[in-house]
């Protein structure tokens, strides 16, 4: 791939996308233009994430949270999830990129659920990068509902409680079974200078490796993205391990 399959291997790299709003009242501009910009930057990454061979790439899009924002804005979101799926699905199906969502995307607009699922559909048999929309997502929320699942089938006697390992909860959680077992992640990134995980992958950021910016999320480049690739490099990781 690049340089950056080297010791230590980076295979899934997830993110945080934060500052859209701050990047909009710096400019007197509405919340939604931030968004805005916030896709167009989402939009490069993806694609500077296949050029490099990342095999895994996901992003915090909507959290279970921010449904407390105003209609104005929470409408505006999901309908420039309409428009990048209308804009770019050609060209995310011409570069093998797989798209997935993580959440529960039901109680999304029927517009947005059925744009999501277009490109779900449509991407399903490419094998490149696996692009994952974490899309009303709660890390807590989503170990309750492993949780519930195992307990369910614990009560039925389809497992013992004996069988109940950490394999086990990975495989229940939204990156298991349902979306291809996708690993978990080498390197979780958030942008605006904010500096903890939000109920983001907790279970999977186990052994992750931690970076932060103060850049806000539209003006996340591609060129601070490597650099920020970089720095992971440089790193070594001992999952628990002495050197």
């Amino acid at each position: 791939m690049s340089e950056f399959e080297k010791n230590p291997p980076l295979t899934h790299v997830a993110i945080i996308m934060d500052g859209n709003g701050r990047w909009a009242k710096k400019r007197l501009l509405p919340r939604v233009a931030g968004h805005n910009a916030g896709m167009m930057a989402m939009k490069e990454i993806v694609r500077r994430s296949a050029e490099l061979g990342i095999k895994y790439l996901t992003v915090y899009a909507f959290s279970t949270e921010n449904w407390k924002r105003s209609d104005e804005e929470v409408g505006g979101i999901f309908r420039l999830l309409v428009k990048y799926v209308d804009s770019e699905l050609a060209e995310i199906t011409k570069n093998n990129v797989r798209v997935r969502v993580m959440g529960d995307y039901s109680p999304v607009p029927a517009p947005a659920r059925e744009s999501l699922e277009k490109a779900l559909e449509t991407t399903a048999d490419n094998d490149g990068l696996v692009f994952t929309i974490a899309l009303n997502y709660g890390s807590r929320a989503e170990i309750t509902r492993a949780v519930k699942s195992i307990a369910k089938d614990v009560k039925s006697g389809v497992i013992a409680p004996e069988d109940v390992t950490e394999q086990l909860i990975s495989s229940r959680l939204y990156t298991g079974e349902e979306n291809g077992n996708i690993p978990d992640p080498d390197l979780i990134i958030r942008t605006s200078g904010e500096e903890r995980l939000s109920n983001f992958m907790l279970w999977q950021s186990a052994y992750s490796e931690l970076e932060f910016t103060d850049v806000l999320w539209p003006d996340f480049t591609p060129e601070v993205f490597e650099k920020m690739l970089e720095e992971y490099g440089h790193r070594e990781r001992r999952f628990g391990g002495r050197k």
